[in-house]
C-alpha cells in the first residue's frame, strides 16, 4: 500500500481502488481501526466509484505524530491528501471519529465535498469523564486494557456470536493499534464539539446510526441529521461499527444515497 508525504510532512497510508474514471469516494475509519475496516464495502462500491481509503493520523501505516490531535488537524490531513492525489472533489463517508472529520470538512472545506455520509457519530461524542479514564488505562497498560470492553460496544452480542471471524478481525485491529496514536485521537474526539456549527453544512448529507449503539445512540444521530439542512436519516439494526455488523443494509443505503 502506498504512502504519500502531505504538505504538513505527515506520511499517510492510502489505497485507491475501483473505477479510476468514476467519482471518488473517500472512506474515513473509526478510532482504533485502519483502512481495512471498509473491506465489506468494496465489492458494492468499486463498480461505481474510485474508492479512496486511508489510515487516519496515528493509525495503521500512517505516521504517529506527537499528540494531542484535533479534529481540525485530522480534517486538514484529508484536504492535504486530496491535494496530493489531485482530487478536486469527492464523496466522503466517515464512521465515528471519521464522521466527526466529515462534519469538519462539510463546515470548513465545502468546496471539496460532494455528498457526505456521517455514520455512528454526533456533533459531540462522549465527555471528559468517559474519555479520560480510557486514556489513562491505555497509558498505563496498553491497548489490551480496553480492547475487550470496546468490542462489546462496537458489536452486538448477537453479531459476535454469529460472526466470530469478523469479530476477531475487529479485535485484532484494535489490539494492534498504536497506543500513542490511539490516545492522541481519543483527545481529539474528547475535545471536539461541533454544536452550533453543523448547520453550516450544505453538502447533501445522510446520517446512518445503529439501533443498538451505546457509543453514539440513535438520539445522537437523529439530532445530527436535524441540525444539517435537508439531511436524511437511516437507522439500521446493529451497534457502533454498523458498516461491518449490517454490511448489506449499509451498502444498500449508502449506494442509494450516492446515486440519488
Amino acid at each position: 500500500m502506498p504512502r504519500i508525504e502531505l504538505e504538513s510532512g505527515l506520511h499517510a497510508n492510502y489505497v485507491l481502488s475501483g473505477d479510476a474514471s468514476a467519482p471518488v469516494m473517500v472512506f474515513s475509519n473509526s478510532l482504533g481501526t485502519n483502512l481495512s475496516l471498509w473491506e465489506p464495502q468494496l465489492a458494492a462500491l468499486e463498480r461505481s466509484f474510485h474508492v479512496l481509503r486511508y489510515d487516519t493520523r496515528g493509525h495503521g501505516e500512517t505516521d504517529v505524530t506527537p499528540g494531542p490531535y484535533s479534529i481540525a488537524q485530522l480534517g486538514t490531513d484529508v484536504v492535504h491528501l486530496l491535494d496530493e492525489l489531485e482530487i478536486e472533489r469527492a464523496h466522503f463517508c466517515g464512521i465515528s471519529m471519521g464522521g466527526l472529520i466529515g462534519q469538519w470538512l462539510g463546515i470548513n472545506a465545502p468546496e471539496r465535498v460532494n455528498r457526505l455520509a456521517l455514520c455512528s457519530t454526533g456533533v459531540k461524542i462522549g465527555s471528559p469523564e468517559t474519555w479520560n479514564p480510557r486514556i489513562e488505562a491505555i497509558r498505563k497498560d496498553g491497548m489490551k486494557a480496553v480492547a475487550g470492553a470496546v468490542i462489546e460496544r462496537w458489536l452486538t452480542p448477537e453479531f459476535r456470536a454469529r460472526e466470530p471471524q469478523a469479530t476477531a478481525r475487529c479485535l485484532r485491529m484494535l489490539e494492534g493499534a498504536n497506543a500513542e496514536g490511539y490516545v492522541a485521537n481519543c483527545e481529539a474526539i474528547r475535545d471536539a464539539d461541533l454544536r452550533g456549527q453543523v448547520a453550516a453544512v450544505r453538502a447533501p448529507t445522510m446520517v446512518i446510526t445503529g439501533s443498538k449503539d451505546p457509543a453514539t445512540p440513535p438520539a445522537l444521530g437523529r439530532s445530527l441529521a436535524e441540525s444539517i439542512p435537508g439531511a436524511g436519516y437511516v437507522e439500521l439494526e446493529g451497534s457502533h461499527i454498523i458498516n461491518v455488523e449490517a454490511a448489506r443494509e449499509f451498502n444498500a443505503a449508502l449506494g442509494a444515497f450516492l446515486s440519488a
